[in-house]
């Protein structure tokens, strides 16, 4: 099994979590990154994510590339979303649940 995984991220200026956060200077909210991030997760290894902990660094501003690297680790998977031009936005761990 791979050790670790990438995938694309990209949230469409018109997704419906974007509206009034914040009206203006819309970001994307934290919730629909780590969404993305579980998802690639399932997508990677067909586990869900019973816990996790996050720290945003940057905001991912909305139609903004970015990239979701998942790492395992011995009792977790390491996660890092990164702009396009490789600025770190957040990163973490993920606990799979267990079966």
């Amino acid at each position: 099994m791979n050790d670790s995984f990438q995938t694309a991220l990209r949230i469409d200026p018109s997704h419906p979590a974007l509206a009034g956060h914040f009206p203006g200077n819309p970001v994307v909210p934290g919730v629909v990154v780590l969404e993305r991030v579980a998802a690639a997760l399932r997508a990677w290894r067909g586990e869900r994510v019973e816990k996790l902990d996050a720290k945003f660094v940057q905001p991912l501003l909305p139609g903004e590339d970015a990239v979701i690297e998942l790492e395992a680790e011995a009792a977790c998977i390491r996660f890092a979303v990164r702009r396009a031009d490789g600025v770190p936005l957040a990163r973490g761990t993920l606990q799979r649940a267990r079966a």
